[in-house]
């Protein structure tokens, strides 16, 4: 004999024009809306989890960049360290 699947049941009100949206999506794909709906949250869930996993799993030392500092980071990575300055020169 089979074990029993264990299930939990999921309401939620949403507007006339989101289900519509959902029929429809789901129509287009071949599934029930129901089929539809479960698909795209666990997914959704999915990509959260794994995105808080990554997250956590980066160096705590390492400070968050901008996007303006990555991309700097990115040119200067690429085009290499620029000209010595008469600074960085040793004395003579």
């Amino acid at each position: 004999m089979p074990a029993a699947i264990s299930t939990a049941r999921l309401e939620a009100r949403i507007s006339t024009d989101l289900n519509s949206m959902l029929k429809r999506a789901a129509e287009l794909q071949g599934r029930t809306m129901t089929d539809f709906v479960i698909a795209a949250v666990q997914a959704a869930a999915q990509r959260a989890i794994d995105h808080r996993a990554t997250r956590r799993r980066s160096p705590a030392t390492r400070p968050h960049r901008t996007c303006a500092e990555s991309r700097l980071a990115s040119s200067r990575c690429l085009l290499g360290p620029g000209p010595r300055s008469a600074r960085s020169e040793p004395a003579a």
